[in-house]
């Protein structure tokens, strides 16, 4: 992706998209907000009333505030599906405790001589509770609101992932494009909501006693109208549901080339990489951007449509070491290129299929593989040096940095450890040349189009040719970073646009052509 001349430009760019995705942020932050102040609320007077009750209802709040944010939203995924719906229940469960917690601070915070001269002068327990209670307490509960709120902002980011928009799906591009400008269109907003609905709320809790009572009435119609920009996106204007990851969307050889080069336009949703397969099997999306040689493709029995007008280059995975490495250690490049040519198409998605999807350990995966090639040897345990290996959160990445450390330990006195899920492109790349590890599995579809941003014109000489983009990229960052591509493995991991096989035979799509053609039509 051509990175435009200045943020101001890119903001001008997006400003359509950045609105609708600030919008659907604070819907996003607020529904949840609001069915966490409905209930945490009136669960805060009860369990201030009901003292037995407090314990295990702050306990269960406060463990649910400790599960990291993006594994409830896994968890909500087989429940809910993805879209708005678990978004909105991960961010109601997170936005509880401060609720529930202040509530019933607020209230025991009232001083008891008060509420015995309310109840000396004839108050029912209910007139206690709304005339002298709440409004004392009110500056308490808003200040938990307010937390609940700020959490919340920040949470909703990670909603991209499920494919309920927000902010995140800028955040998400950015760091996997490289692309400084989108990242911060998502960050920058997203603290300045957090900031402005943290100074609102402020504002509200200083209010004195007297207006204490409309803040009760004022509160629950603020947070309503807030809600209310959560416009659900419109019904598609294709029966065809399209699911791409944050890298793809942003991609030449991504969303970008369909769109210029096959005029298909498609209504997508942003989804992590992680759900977007069982989303396709599922029939909640119709289209994703899958890798050819993922064993998820075989597990869901999805179809890879032709890319007729070859827009996704060739995709050779080769380990990329830095040259400084290479050169301490000269035992190191012979070590690795044992796996050079051993690894066709077959045999990897064989190998991720086991581990996406029969849950198989992928050191168990790489070791069975290596015995079956004859290629394991026992570690020799050598003390002479530790090499780093990194590896993208894919399933190929996790496999082939165990076969690298298991090769790296059985053929020389190295050592190896494994850092592997390291995100996006950006981040493995930049932990490579920041010294944070010494390798990792890149592909040279990656290496040509992200990491060293070619210029169209040399893409489109060398794309049809795999032999002419591996020396394309060899020699770019042996230069620019000093950073040395060893010899390919052998399979050629593209990418590929999938449709579920019975859903394609059935409207007659086997091409992204044919797709466009469809879309088109209908």
């Amino acid at each position: 992706m051509d990175t435009p001349e200045t943020f101001l430009d890119f903001i001008r760019q997006q400003s359509g998209k950045l609105l609708e995705q600030t919008l659907t942020h604070t819907g996003l932050t607020f529904i949840s907000v609001l069915i966490a102040v409905c209930i945490g609320v009136p669960a805060g007077i009860l369990i201030s009333r009901r003292k037995k009750l407090a314990g295990p209802v702050l306990g269960i709040t406060g463990i649910l505030q400790t599960i990291p944010s993006i594994a409830l939203l896994g968890f909500m995924i087989p429940l809910l599906g993805i879209g708005p719906k678990p978004a909105i229940v991960a961010l109601f469960l997170y936005a509880l405790l401060p609720v529930v917690r202040n509530t019933y601070t607020g209230i025991l915070g009232v001083d008891p001589n008060i509420t015995e001269a309310a109840t000396g002068m004839g108050m029912s327990p209910r007139q206690l509770l709304l005339k002298v209670q709440l409004p004392l307490a009110m500056p308490v509960i808003l200040a938990g609101i307010r937390t609940a709120t700020v959490i919340n902002v920040g949470v909703a980011t990670l909603a991209a992932y499920i494919a309920a928009g927000g902010l995140g799906e800028f955040i998400f591009g950015g760091i996997a494009l490289n692309n400084t400008h989108m990242m911060l269109a998502g960050a920058i907003p997203a603290a300045l909501l957090a900031i402005l609905f943290d100074w609102g709320l402020s504002r509200l809790q200083r209010l004195n006693m007297r207006k204490a009572r409309k803040t009760v009435l004022v509160l629950p119609a603020v947070l309503l109208l807030l809600s209310s920009f959560y416009l659900l996106p419109d019904t598609y204007s294709t029966r065809i549901k399209a699911g791409f990851t944050p890298e793809f969307m942003g991609r030449k050889d991504g969303a970008i080339g369909l769109r210029n080069v096959y005029g298909l336009h498609l209504r997508t949703l942003v989804i992590s990489d992680m759900i977007m397969y069982k989303a396709a099997y599922g029939k909640k999306l119709d289209v994703i951007s899958g890798s050819s040689t993922d064993g998820r493709v075989k597990a869901f029995d999805l179809m890879v449509l032709k890319d007729d007008k070859h827009i996704f280059p060739p995709y050779y995975a080769a380990p990329v070491v830095r040259q400084a490495v290479l050169e301490k250690y000269p035992e190191l490049a012979p070590a690795l290129d044992q796996l050079s040519g051993t690894i066709n198409d077959s045999i990897m998605t064989e190998l991720n299929y086991r581990v996406d999807y029969l849950k198989q350990n992928p050191q168990q995966v790489a070791k069975d593989f290596l015995v079956s090639a004859r290629l394991w040897k026992p570690a020799r345990n050598g003390t002479k040096g530790t090499i780093r290996i990194g590896a993208k959160i894919f399933g190929d990445g996790y496999i082939l940095a165990n076969m690298y450390k298991m090769l790296i330990e059985g053929y020389t006195d190295l050592n190896a450890t494994t850092k592997t899920g390291l995100g996006g492109t950006k981040i493995v790349f930049d932990a490579l040349v920041n010294d944070q590890i010494d390798m990792y599995p890149e592909y040279t579809g990656t290496g040509l189009l992200v990491i060293l941003q070619a210029p169209q014109q040399t893409i489109d000489s060398i794309i049809g040719d795999s032999k002419k983009v591996y020396d394309y990229v060899k020699k770019g960052f042996a230069e620019q970073y000093q950073v040395r591509w060893l010899q390919p493995i052998g399979f050629n991991n593209t990418y590929a646009l999938m449709m579920r096989r019975e859903q394609a035979s059935r409207l007659h799509i086997n091409s992204i052509s044919d797709l466009a053609k469809y879309v088109h039509h209908h």
